[in-house]
């Protein structure tokens, strides 16, 4: 796999669409970030890391039973065979401040607009709305 950043998407996506609660994916400290800007957002309900037979296993749960996702899109920005660098005033609004972008920093992961207030640009990584 070359872009577990876009699979973690891709199986969020998934998900959504056949109305699955919760998946599991093999952990990583970047998809584990994303994650929790998205649950600090309020785009998913919680965040688990696991220990599995080998290596360890991180668990989103998207939504709680009989609700909707707060999920409408979620897509990749930037791959990496054609990364994607803003600088800080260069990072996009999503849906006019209702959806967010994530940033990779110099300072680690977070969200368009942190990264605006600290005048920090990166990597676009994703869109969620």
């Amino acid at each position: 796999m070359t872009d577990p950043i876009a699979d973690m998407l891709s199986r969020i996506r998934n998900a959504i669409a056949v109305r699955k609660n919760e998946i599991q994916l093999p952990h990583s400290k970047l998809k584990e970030a994303v994650a929790r800007l998205l649950k600090d957002n309020g785009f998913i309900n919680g965040v688990f890391v696991e220990d599995a037979v080998v290596g360890k296993t991180l668990r989103i749960v998207i939504n709680s039973a009989d609700t909707n996702s707060k999920i409408t899109e979620i897509a990749r920005l930037s791959s990496p065979g054609r990364r994607h660098y803003v600088g800080a005033t260069e990072i996009p609004v999503v849906k006019r401040g209702r959806g967010m972008v994530i940033v990779s920093t110099s300072k680690g992961l977070m969200t368009g607009d942190q990264a605006k207030k600290q005048s920090i640009g990166g990597e676009l990584i994703c869109k969620v709305y």
